[in-house]
């Protein structure tokens, strides 16, 4: 894998020691209001044999994005369209949050760089979901231009939230487990 800028900024959000206070009761919070047991394990994913948050994040991802392409590509004829793909993402980011702090928490604990990088993950979806729901808000008060670029605006803050989700998936290893693989890989080659 290459390196890049991304990377150099990553590591110093990493070492980041004054995000520490914040995160650590946010996480301790979030661990103490799910609970072990079927809605801790519906949050992961258990159910499903990997994390769910990365699915879910999907929904807001894509209706947003589409709803953004639409704003500027689609013309009149799209804005019904547009406006109810927003709001479409707009509820689904409670499960994606649910998911996402659910994750968090759990390996929060464990490494100060996912505690880190972690806060400023959900504050930066944070400040797009804001923007998304100002911009349907917007929409509905006959603001489309307003809504428009506040869309616009939430997107740019959804790429930066999802850069270090991906950074906290396949960098750091969040929501990865590797045990049920190698458990599976380890079966076959006993049979052999």
């Amino acid at each position: 894998m290459t390196t890049s800028p991304l990377n150099d900024l990553a590591a110093r959000l990493e070492a980041a020691e004054a995000l520490d206070g914040p995160a650590g009761a946010i996480g301790r919070t979030v661990r103490g209001a799910i609970p072990e047991g079927n809605v801790k394990d519906a949050l992961s994913g258990k159910w499903l044999g990997h994390a769910l948050h990365p699915i879910v994040t999907d929904v807001p991802i894509g209706t947003w994005t589409s709803a953004v392409l639409l704003d500027w590509i689609g013309g009149r004829d799209a804005r019904t369209a547009a406006d109810r793909l927003l709001l479409t993402g707009i509820l689904a980011a409670g499960a994606t949050v649910a998911t996402g702090w659910s994750d968090w928490a759990d390996a929060e604990a464990r490494d100060p760089r996912v505690r880190r990088s972690g806060l400023v993950h959900a504050a930066a979806n944070a400040t797009a979901t804001v923007l998304m729901v100002g911009s349907y808000a917007a929409r509905k008060r006959g603001a489309r231009g307003r809504g428009k670029l506040l869309s616009l605006a939430g997107s740019a803050a959804l790429g930066c939230g999802g850069w270090l989700g991906g950074h906290l998936s396949y960098t750091l290893g969040v929501g990865v487990d590797a045990r049920p693989r190698a458990a599976g890989t380890q079966a076959a080659a006993t049979r052999d």
